[in-house]
């Protein structure tokens, strides 16, 4: 999803039909609508992130994006993955989820200081406001997050 902001004014892509949708700023929060396809502009599942989406995925996002760094082989990885996914439909619209396969994306891994997986790291913006490695069961990731959003 490619968002820009001009002035007090977000530009983001619809997740489901890919429609660009201008709104202002202060209402990012508001789970946005599409004019296009009338779907929620932001998306209710993870996102996959590569190292050329990053920015347009992480750092340009009008909204909190909470980053699971993973891998296919990492059993932890997998038993918070079920976690990630419910988190992500219930707090659509105010907090994106995406994930970084750290095996095919070593320059983002290396860059973000990935050295243990499952890690997690909550940005808003370009900037990190906190970070968790390890899995976590939902109870103590949704109590985490609570601090931050």
């Amino acid at each position: 999803m490619e968002t820009t902001a001009t002035d007090d004014k977000v530009q983001a892509v619809c997740s489901t039909c890919g429609a660009i949708n201008r709104f202002p700023y202060a209402r990012r929060l508001d789970d946005p609508t599409c004019g296009k396809c009338k779907q929620k502009v932001f998306p209710r599942k993870p996102v996959t992130v590569t190292d050329a989406t990053w920015r347009a995925e992480v750092e340009d996002s009008p909204i909190p994006v909470l980053v699971d760094f993973w891998a296919p082989w990492c059993g932890p990885c997998r038993a918070v993955a079920p976690v990630l996914e419910a988190i992500a439909q219930e707090r659509g619209g105010r907090l994106k989820i995406a994930k970084v396969n750290v095996d095919e994306n070593p320059r983002v891994s290396s860059l973000q200081g990935i050295r243990s997986i499952p890690a997690m790291k909550l940005f808003r913006g370009p900037l990190e406001v906190g970070q968790q490695v390890g899995a976590l069961p939902k109870e103590a990731l949704d109590s985490w997050l609570e601090r931050f959003i």
